[in-house]
C-alpha cells in the first residue's frame, strides 16, 4: 500500500505493481492466515449487508476475501497508488461491482470525498507506513466513523521492544526469504543480498513499524477497544470495536 510522496511513487511504478503479490508471498507467507484471522473475528453474520472500508487496498487481496465471505457486503477500497487499484479492479472481476475505488492518501480520510461511516474498517500491511502521530489521527477518524457494533481490524508489521530480539527476528526473516526464493531470484540469492534489498526497499517505501504495545496504546488513545488475535515474529493481527 502507498501513502504519499515517495511512498506513493514507489507503489505506482508498473514494475512494483507487477511484482507486488509475488514479493508478498516471498516476504509474508502468513498473509493469507492473517487475513483469515482478521475476517473471522468480525462479529457479523455472513449474510449481513455490511459496508466496509479497506485502508491500503493494494492489489485487492483482503477485499476479495471479505467480499467472498460476506456476499451482500460492499467495500470502499482506498489506496494512494492508482496503479494498484487498477490491478485490484481487474483481479476482483465481477466482485468489483460491489467496490468503490478511491485513490487518495488515507491519512486524510476526511478529505477523500466519501463518507467514512462503516460497519468494518480493515487494513493489511499499510499502517506501518505512518508515523505514530499520523496513525493516532487515522485511528481517531476510524473510531468516530464506525457504526454501532462496528469493528476495526489491522493486520500489519510490528517491531520488538528489545533490540536483541529484533535482531534475531530479522535474521529469521532473511533466512526465510532466502529459503523460499530457493535461488530463483537474484535479489534474494543469499542473506547479504537479501538484507541489502530489504533495507533499500524499506527506506524507499517509508516503512516505520512500531512495537505492538505502542500500536495498541495508540489505538486505545484513539478510542478503540483493541486486543491481539494473532502474532508471529514481526506480524500481528489486532483490533476491536470503539470504546463505549
Amino acid at each position: 500500500m502507498a501513502l504519499a510522496g515517495k511512498g506513493i511513487a514507489a507503489y505506482d511504478l508498473p514494475e512494483r505493481v507487477a511484482a507486488y503479490d509475488a514479493d508478498m508471498e516471498l516476504m509474508h507467507p502468513n498473509r493469507g492466515r492473517m487475513v483469515e484471522v482478521a475476517l473471522e473475528v468480525l462479529p457479523f453474520p455472513h449474510e449481513a449487508p455490511l459496508r466496509a472500508v479497506d485502508l491500503g487496498t493494494g492489489t485487492g487481496f483482503l477485499a476479495r476475501r471479505f467480499l467472498e465471505r460476506f456476499p451482500t457486503a460492499n467495500v470502499v477500497a482506498v489506496d494512494g497508488a492508482g496503479a494498484m487499484l487498477d490491478l485490484a479492479r481487474a483481479r476482483l472481476g465481477p466482485l468489483a461491482s460491489r467496490v468503490e475505488f478511491v485513490v487518495g492518501d488515507f491519512r486524510r480520510l476526511d478529505s477523500l470525498g466519501f463518507v467514512l461511516e462503516a460497519d468494518a474498517v480493515l487494513s493489511t500491511f499499510a499502517l506501518h507506513h505512518l508515523t505514530a502521530y499520523e496513525k493516532r489521527a487515522v485511528l481517531r477518524l476510524v473510531a468516530s466513523g464506525l457504526r454501532p457494533g462496528g469493528w476495526f481490524v489491522n493486520a500489519d508489521l510490528v517491531l520488538s521492544e528489545w533490540p536483541e530480539v529484533e535482531e534475531r527476528i530479522q535474521a529469521l526473516r532473511v533466512a526465510g526469504i532466502v529459503g523460499r526464493a530457493a535461488g530463483r531470484d537474484p535479489r534474494f540469492a543469499d542473506p547479504a543480498a537479501t538484507r541489502a534489498w530489504l533495507d533499500e526497499m524499506e527506506a524507499r517505501e517509508g516503512d516505520q513499524p512500531l512495537p505492538l504495545a505502542e500500536d495498541l496504546a495508540l489505538a486505545r488513545e484513539a478510542g478503540l477497544q483493541v486486543e491481539v488475535f494473532w502474532k508471529e515474529y514481526r506480524e500481528a493481527v489486532w483490533g476491536g470495536p470503539p470504546s463505549p
